[in-house]
């Protein structure tokens, strides 16, 4: 599995964070920055790093941002991404399971290390459901055609 992760400098600490875990689990992780925790808008991490991911570069992608709200609003620009704002775990597994998300949101600010985890891996090791929720995801990218 191959993982693209972002953050801006709100984010910064806690993606370094997740980053180690992902790594820890064997994962390979794409690195789209930022680097430091000097001040940078969260469009110029959130959009280059879902076109990658919307492009198959990358498996999956996580944001992070001080509360994930303008992650998630800058991938969800990008055609092809579902990328959905989780601060609890069942959030989490549901958002891959019920609307197949490819990229997880969280926030640096909001959430502790130990929860992102939490979250991170609900996320990873869930499975889209498909059935019902095929359909619902089918009329998405049919209106992401127009």
């Amino acid at each position: 599995m191959k993982i693209a992760i972002g953050s801006d400098h709100a984010g910064f600490k806690l993606k370094e964070e997740i980053k180690k875990f992902l790594k820890e689990k064997g994962i390979e992780v794409v690195d789209f920055g930022t680097h430091s925790e000097d001040r940078v808008d969260y469009p110029d991490y959130a959009i280059p790093l879902a076109e990658s991911v919307a492009r198959g570069e990358e498996d999956f992608g996580i944001l992070i941002c001080g509360t994930g709200i303008g992650m998630s609003i800058a991938a969800n620009k990008v055609k092809g991404i579902r990328a959905s704002l989780v601060s609890d775990v069942y959030s989490a597994h549901s958002a891959r399971e019920h609307n197949n998300a490819n990229i997880l949101c969280m926030g640096g600010r909001v959430l502790g290390v130990e929860l992102a985890k939490e979250i991170t891996n609900a996320w990873l090791n869930a499975s889209f459901m498909g059935g019902r929720h095929e359909r619902r995801i089918n009329k998405i990218s049919e209106y992401e055609q127009k």
